[in-house]
C-alpha cells in the first residue's frame, strides 16, 4: 500500500492502458478492500493481458470461463463482463477522441482540487460533483460498475484531483 501511494497514487496519468487498467481495479475493488486488489494486481493483468483495452474488448465467453477459473483474481462474472463491456466502450471512446486522457479532460474541470491545509483523511470526499458528471456520461456511453464513488477513487488513482493531505510528502497545497 505505501508503495502503490508513494509511488503512483494521485500521480498523472494519460497513458490509455494504464488508465483502463486503473479503471477496472477500482471497478473490480466495488466492495472489497483496495489491499485485495493490489494483492491480485499481477494477476488481473495477466489474466486481463496486460490490460490492454483493444485485446480485452476483443474477449469472447471462452475468456470470460478462463478468467471465473483464474484463482489469481477476483472471480466475479458481474465484474468480469462489465470489464469486457467497459474495454468496448472505452475502444470507442479512444476512437472518437484520440485518447481517454483527451475524453478526460473535456468531462473533469481544471485545476485538480486541493486539500486546504488544515484537511485530514476523514474530509476527503467519496465523491464529487465532477465524479457524479464523469460517472452518468461513462453509464451513458455503456460502461458499469462506473458509480460516483468508483469514478472518485479513479479520479484520485490517476491525478485528476489531489486528495494528499497536509503532512504527505505529495501534498502540493
Amino acid at each position: 500500500m505505501v508503495a502503490y501511494h508513494d509511488d503512483e497514487w494521485g500521480l498523472p496519468v494519460v497513458d490509455d492502458t494504464e488508465l483502463f487498467e486503473r479503471l477496472a481495479l477500482e471497478s473490480f475493488q466495488a466492495g472489497l478492500s483496495w489491499s485485495t486488489i493490489l494483492r491480485k494486481r499481477e494477476s488481473f493483468r495477466a489474466a486481463f493481458r496486460g490490460f490492454d483495452p483493444r485485446v480485452v474488448a476483443a474477449f469472447d465467453e471462452a475468456d470470460v470461463d478462463r478468467l471465473m477459473a483464474d484463482a489469481g483474481i477476483v472471480r466475479n462474472r458481474a465484474k468480469i463482463l462489465a470489464t469486457i463491456g467497459n474495454a468496448r466502450a472505452y475502444v470507442e471512446i479512444v476512437d472518437a477522441c484520440g485518447s481517454f486522457a483527451a475524453y478526460l479532460a473535456t468531462q473533469v474541470p481544471p485545476p485538480p482540487s486541493r486539500l486546504p491545509p488544515t484537511a485530514r483523511s476523514g474530509d476527503i470526499p467519496a465523491s464529487t460533483a465532477a465524479s457524479d458528471a464523469l460517472s452518468v456520461d461513462l453509464k451513458r456511453r455503456g460502461f458499469r460498475f462506473v458509480g460516483s464513488t468508483i469514478v472518485y477513487a479513479f479520479m484520485q488513482s490517476v491525478g485528476l484531483v489531489d486528495d494528499h493531505v497536509p503532512g504527505c510528502f505529495r501534498y502540493r497545497g
